[in-house]
Order: C-alpha cells, then structure tokens, then sequence
C-alpha cells in the first residue's frame, strides 16, 4: 500500500524576475512588479511530499524526523533570508521563478530520500499562487 506523508516548511526570500536579453520594458511588460531591480520578497511555504509503501518493521514510508532535517539543511538554511538572484549559487543564470524554485529545490531534496520513494515539492509562493513539482 503507497501512502503519502508530508512536511511543512517556511523560508522568506527576495528576488527579482528579469531576462538579461530583453529591454527594460519587455521585462516590465512580463514580470510586472516582479521585475522590480531593488527586489522584492516572499514568505514561501513549502510542502514536501514523499511516496512509498510503508516499512513492516518501523510502519513508516519515511522517518519524519529525517525528512525535517534534510529540509532544514537543505532548504531552509540556503534559501531562508536570502537574495535568491545573488545568494543563491542555483539561481546565478536561472530565473528564480515559483516553478523554478521548485525544481531547485527538488534536486536539492532527490539524492538525500531513498529512490524506491517518490518525491514531490509544493512551493506556496503566495496563499494563492503555488506550484508543485513534479505532477
């Protein structure tokens, strides 16, 4: 039986959306507030689901307890109160759009949890706009 558990986490961040090859006012046009160049920020939250059959000997898909600290020193810790454009090495030549966030994040998290276990991210960049990955 495939069950899936989930874990809740927070981080705040700024960024900026931008396209270094359009002009200022393509990158307007598009990003909109979001392509402010002083940056602006977000109170993301995260929700990290994994997938799998239960363990017959601990009754868990995954020990929670490790999945809370893998987030924390892999998510939490590089992401929270950062500059995503400037502070974060994944975001140098990728604009740090929700989706993309999410799939960085997915990377981070893919080679810490067992490859019998699926993964998925949702990342609440707003109460109502979200994204998961993958679907």
């Amino acid at each position: 039986m495939r069950v899936r558990v989930s874990r809740k986490a927070h981080f705040n961040a700024a960024h900026r959306l931008h396209n270094p090859e359009w002009n200022d006012e393509k990158n307007k046009e598009v990003f909109g507030k979001c392509n402010n160049p002083n940056y602006h920020g977000h109170n993301y939250e995260l929700v990290v689901h994994v997938i799998g059959e239960i363990d017959k000997d601990t009754g868990f898909v995954m020990d929670m307890k490790i999945l809370k600290e893998l987030i924390y020193e892999h998510i939490e810790i590089p992401l929270d109160h950062k500059n995503l454009n400037l502070d974060v090495p994944e975001f140098k030549d990728l604009n740090p759009s929700a989706e993309n966030i999410a799939i960085v994040i997915y990377n981070k998290l893919r080679s810490y949890i067992n490859k019998e276990l699926d993964l998925q991210v949702t990342l609440y960049e707003t109460p109502r706009n979200f994204v998961s990955y993958p679907f």
